[in-house]
């Protein structure tokens, strides 16, 4: 299988890394904003092509399929361009930062009937699929989930440290992370309110959001957001459910005593990344629907542009 991955950044190697452990799998062309950086990354990993189009990527004879880890702000236009190129394609979450082009994503998807993923990371996290096994198995229900996703960006740097050509978003980004995880393990959100701190008056985002869900089954989150947050960094859940407590913390589940919990067996590998592009690949090569196609998850979409219509009210 012939893939382009489309975004030479941090996220975007993470990405390279995780394909170079899938069989049967080459990436044949890296697409980046800036030529030189993107032929270095190229280097790296022996891919023999690097551009800054993605058409001369999609142009490339046998090309099978995208990953998309550009700016957020590019990211619908560009997988319509995929599928319109006859493509499957995985984007990186978020889908879109309007609701608006998230349809039309979902449109080209089922206009074409190819595989069209969205990175949502936790449904492929060995910690998350731990706790979703045990809720389709009968065994837990979620009461209620706690979540904190704190990081420090008061300059507009990646996780590289380099400076970004695109802004962050707590809503239409890291939001949305927790609000598509909670429907996918409490089931679908009928009722989201949220609340935003003060504008930074150099990057013109919020820096500080929360968010409160309610899902059809009765369970509620908290969701906290920081771009504000000088201290330990990342996303942190807490599952409260009607017999036993845990907190994830990336790809590592802990009871709620701190009692570490035994992964092994869960997934094929501990790295959500890696799990997520298997899936991808998986769909691909078995013509189905993937886990976090774009259908799955455009409900996650409509709901932060309810409480996007809310905090512009």
């Amino acid at each position: 299988m012939k893939i382009a991955l489309a975004g030479a950044g941090a996220f975007g190697e993470k990405h390279l890394d995780a394909l170079k452990l899938i069989g049967g799998v080459e990436v044949v062309s890296v697409v980046g904003r800036r030529l030189e950086p993107t032929q270095a990354v190229a280097a790296k990993y022996g891919i023999g092509h690097s551009t800054t189009e993605l058409a001369e990527a999609l142009a490339i004879p046998g090309l099978d399929a995208v990953i998309l880890a550009t700016p957020t702000q590019m990211h619908a236009a560009q997988a319509i361009q995929c599928m319109q190129a006859g493509k499957h394609v995985q984007v990186e979450i978020p889908l879109c930062d309007n609701l608006a082009d998230g349809e039309a994503v979902l449109a080209k998807q089922q206009e074409t009937g190819l595989v069209a993923m969205v990175g949502h990371t936790r449904r492929f996290n060995p910690s998350h699929q731990f706790i979703h096994n045990k809720i389709t198995a009968g065994e837990l229900n979620i009461q209620q989930m706690d979540v904190q996703t704190y990081f420090f960006r008061r300059k507009n740097m990646n996780a590289k440290g380099e400076a970004r050509s695109w802004t962050d978003h707590l809503l239409w980004h890291h939001a949305a992370h927790t609000v598509d995880l909670f429907a996918y393990q409490a089931g679908p959100i009928v009722a989201a309110n949220a609340i935003q701190g003060p504008t930074h008056p150099e990057l013109g985002i919020a820096m500080d959001m929360s968010i409160q869900l309610k899902a059809e089954s009765g369970a509620i989150c908290t969701l906290s957001l920081s771009f504000n947050n000088d201290g330990p960094l990342g996303t942190f859940f807490r599952y409260i459910c009607d017999n036993a407590t845990w907190i994830a913390r990336y790809d590592d589940l802990v009871t709620g005593k701190e009692e570490p919990v035994d992964l092994t067996g869960v997934a094929l590998s501990t790295n959500g990344i890696e799990l997520q592009d298997r899936e991808f690949v998986a769909a691909i090569r078995e013509g189905r629907e993937p886990n976090a196609s774009v259908a799955q998850v455009l409900p996650c979409y409509r709901v932060l542009d309810a409480l996007e219509k809310q905090l512009t009210a």
